[in-house]
């Protein structure tokens, strides 16, 4: 990848992908939720019996559990809109980042995605890795759990 016009496409591209990969699991996380917590509304009769209301109250607690992630995936997407995904010369957020045969997009983490044939993975700005690479360019070798390894690539 020369062309600056072709780096910036591809910046485009990852942004987009990460960004489409985090509403999609936005979107699985809330209808969890509002399935459990539609499952916790008791009907309007008067009575119930004990197992009813059990079964309400477990709902109404795996909704509870369900509404952190709907929290975390909306914190990444707010995350990845307000990142700079411009072509980068040096690590730092927004930047693709390649060493040991893997790529890094330096955002929020996520699991593994394909783009072009090539697969990535995000990694945070509060990971641990990120806190040894920030600012390195490509070429540049860094120390990690006792192992010398070289950025062979920085977009």
């Amino acid at each position: 990848m020369s062309a600056p016009q072709d780096r910036a496409v591809f910046k485009q591209a990852i942004h987009d992908k990460m960004l489409a990969l985090e509403e999609s699991e936005l979107a699985t996380a809330i209808e969890h939720y509002e399935r459990f917590l539609q499952e916790a509304v008791l009907d309007d009769r008067e009575g119930h019996d004990n197992s009813q209301i059990a079964e309400a109250r477990e709902n109404a607690d795996l909704a509870a559990a369900f509404d952190h992630p709907v929290h975390a995936h909306q914190a990444k997407i707010d995350a990845i809109e307000a990142t700079d995904f411009s072509v980068a010369d040096a690590v730092r957020p927004g930047a693709v980042v390649a060493f040991n045969n893997r790529k890094f997009v330096v955002c929020v983490s996520t699991s593994r995605f394909d783009l072009n044939g090539e697969t990535f993975m995000g990694i945070s700005v509060q990971s641990p890795i990120f806190k040894v690479i920030d600012g390195l360019q490509a070429g540049d070798a860094f120390s990690y759990n006792g192992r010398e390894i070289t950025l062979d690539e920085v977009t």
